[in-house]
């Protein structure tokens, strides 16, 4: 008999977890149409135009031309991003205690480094994170109590701990992607800024002809510097140094701090950034060339786990088989 009632309560317990996760899926699918419908809207309207460029009509919303789907990284910073400005407006209550939140230096920094500084707070990383940590333990908690009890706790436990480790994962690799951009445009940026010096033009005309001609985030953050010591909002420097600040590269910061010393000191800017952009590329063919050398080592993980188990198998399996007979 109790056998049979805790088959049937795991029975309905699957069943009304498929409707609330079908659902939920819904509701979720629903929300994903109307945001990027209104994202499309409004990167449509409130974009700024480029110097130099010119929007055309029914042009892709990504720089590499296309519409591209989020991936699962800008989803969970565009949601750190909606709490974080509903927690400013008092839209919400804070659901994380102040005590979590002490010597959040590295968390800052981080989310600079990610581009989102002033836009994703401490307090909203937080919330996200003990939402998403208690929504994937009771997706595990339910997924394993069908098994057992003891699976279900153990799937509640890991479910948990992956939603408190997701979030500061996900920045992490939001602050490698965002670098990595930075090193891949770099070189390009100093080469096109150096050739506009040497036929005539000025660095604040070389650098709009080089925003008004190429699409990436490093021309799009330039150009944002630009408006900003254009309209008089910070120098030309505040706006330099501000920029390398919000990226985690040593180079781009050397990079920086040389334009800013020939400026000042009215020294060759040309031959400085021609050097730089040398340096630029070789560190972005080193960082590749280690970037390839490390890919036999990752799959080795995947050899011994997965493909060298099963060749023992095939081998020693008759062998063993006639021992035992």
């Amino acid at each position: 008999m109790a056998g049979a009632l805790l088959t049937a309560l795991r029975v309905i317990s699957v069943s009304l977890g498929a409707v609330c996760g079908f659902v939920l899926a819904l509701e979720l699918a629903r929300a994903y149409r109307r945001r990027e419908l209104r994202r499309m809207v409004m990167e449509e309207v409130e974009r700024p135009l480029l110097p130099g460029a010119r929007r055309q009509r029914g042009a892709p919303s990504d720089p590499d031309g296309g519409h591209r789907r989020r991936t699962a990284t800008e989803a969970l910073l565009q949601t750190m991003e909606q709490r974080s400005r509903a927690l400013a407006m008092g839209a919400r209550r804070p659901l994380a205690p102040a005590w979590l939140m002490r010597n959040s230096e590295a968390l800052e920094q981080s989310v600079v480094h990610a581009g989102l500084a002033g836009r994703v707070s401490v307090q909203g990383f937080w919330d996200c994170r003990l939402m998403l940590s208690a929504l994937l333990g009771a997706v595990g908690c339910l997924v394993g109590s069908v098994f057992s009890s003891e699976m279900g706790a153990l799937g509640a436990a890991a479910g948990a701990a992956a939603g408190f480790r997701l979030p500061r994962t996900m920045l992490e690799k939001a602050v490698r992607s965002r670098a990595s951009d930075l090193e891949r445009s770099l070189s390009e940026m100093l080469e096109v800024v150096a050739l506009g010096l040497r036929s005539g033009l000025s660095f604040d005309g070389s650098l709009a002809l080089y925003c008004g001609h190429f699409r990436c985030p490093l021309a799009r953050g330039l150009a944002a510097a630009q408006s900003q010591w254009e309209y008089g909002l910070a120098t030309r420097e505040q706006a330099l140094r501000a920029l390398s600040n919000s990226y985690d590269s040593i180079l781009f910061g050397r990079v920086v701090e040389s334009v800013v010393r020939s400026i000042r000191f009215g020294s060759s800017l040309a031959d400085n950034l021609d050097d730089a952009a040398s340096e630029a590329r070789a560190h972005y063919r080193t960082a590749r060339q280690e970037s390839v050398a490390k890919a036999p080592v990752k799959m080795m993980l995947p050899t011994s786990t997965l493909i060298l188990p099963a060749m023992l198998i095939l081998v020693l399996g008759p062998v063993l088989l006639e021992l035992m007979g």
